[in-house]
């Protein structure tokens, strides 16, 4: 595989990643780490990269709780820009699975 290639199979990966947590946090955002990682069956590394690259992003916003007592507790918001990504990805995954679709039933059809 040539590194063109490679390079658009990790960022599709991490296309889908990001999707993938865009979808949980905005279902769920009072979730902690530990709990969106496991959801997603993500490592809580992984997860915390994820997040730190949407925030950097501006597609999410982390607020902290100063005055609650479990100091690492924590909320994920998605942004107007945030929203739009999400839109966008959910689109791009329902092409990419349409196409999968097509080439699956061309093969089938071919098989007959």
């Amino acid at each position: 595989m040539n590194d063109i290639n490679v390079q658009n199979l990790n960022n599709m990966n991490d296309d889908l990643d990001h999707f993938n947590v865009l979808r949980k946090i905005k279902s769920k955002p009072n979730s902690s780490q530990r709990e969106l990682a496991s959801e997603l069956g993500f490592s809580l590394g992984k997860l915390n990269y994820c997040l730190k690259a949407l925030n950097q992003k501006g597609l999410i916003k982390i607020k902290n709780f100063q005055k609650n007592p479990n100091k690492i507790k924590y909320v994920y918001l998605l942004t107007p820009k945030g929203i739009a990504a999400k839109t966008k990805l959910t689109l791009n995954f329902m092409k990419r699975k349409m196409k999968e679709y097509d080439e699956l039933k061309s093969e089938i059809e071919e098989d007959k």
